[in-house]
């Protein structure tokens, strides 16, 4: 497994299961073995397009949430890389098949979709900036994860490029980063003790929720309009 931190290692030791059910799901285990069909793989890119367009706008959130210079630089960084590089491979991708970027932009969310991406939103809107990056981790780390194991385990090449992305050194280091983020600001609002408070077990709750709501997001996938 990668090094992406000390909380992100506590809060996926945290929810097994679903990190297991997420990080492994048939969808994924597709993409390795190119047995995933491409409506399927097309179906799901529109649909991420849509989640990155509402997942960028909760990092531009952290950047209004956070304390300091540092935790905005970070959140904005991430922002400039989801905006510009990670949503250009579902433009690109989509563009060989025939789907336009104002299509893309246009496609309507799948229920899995909204409940996701508003769940994220929702942290950061009624929570602080723990309440949003405990949200917002699952999805970073954990495509991290699964680029960094299909990186070295994938038998087909129908899915190099998608698997060359998330497994490649500059997404990886991207989840480091967001790893040090996080331990940073968990130190920075809750002390060094932060795990021994009752602050880290509803933070701990977050994460697993938006496990499980990634979980239901690659499902969605399997299972084109």
């Amino acid at each position: 497994m990668s090094d992406y931190g000390k909380a992100f290692a506590l809060w996926r030791a945290d929810c097994p299961e679903a990190w297991r059910a997420y990080t492994r799901h048939a969808f994924v285990e597709g993409l390795k073995d190119g047995t995933l069909p491409q409506a399927a793989f097309l179906h799901y890119l529109r649909q991420d397009y849509v989640f990155l367009v509402h997942f960028s706008r909760a990092w531009a959130l952290a950047v209004a949430k956070a304390d300091t210079l540092s935790e905005m630089k970070a959140a904005a960084a991430t922002v400039n890389g989801l905006v510009n590089h990670e949503m250009q491979l579902h433009v690109e991708t989509c563009a060989k098949a025939g789907i336009s970027e104002a299509e893309l932009f246009a496609t309507e969310e799948t229920p899995a979709n909204l409940a996701y991406t508003r769940y994220v939103l929702e942290a950061g809107y009624s929570g602080d900036f723990l309440d949003l990056v405990a949200a917002l981790a699952p999805c970073v780390m954990g495509y991290g994860e699964i680029g960094a194991r299909l990186g070295t385990e994938a038998t087909s090449e129908a899915y190099a490029e998608w698997i060359g992305t998330y497994a490649g050194e500059e997404y990886q280091q991207i989840c480091r980063d967001v790893g040090a983020l996080i331990d940073g600001a968990l130190v920075h609002r809750l002390g060094e003790g932060y795990t021994q408070t009752p602050r880290w077990t509803r933070l701990s709750q977050r994460f697993a929720v938006a496990t499980r709501l990634e979980v239901d997001f690659w499902q969605m996938g399997l299972s084109p309009a």
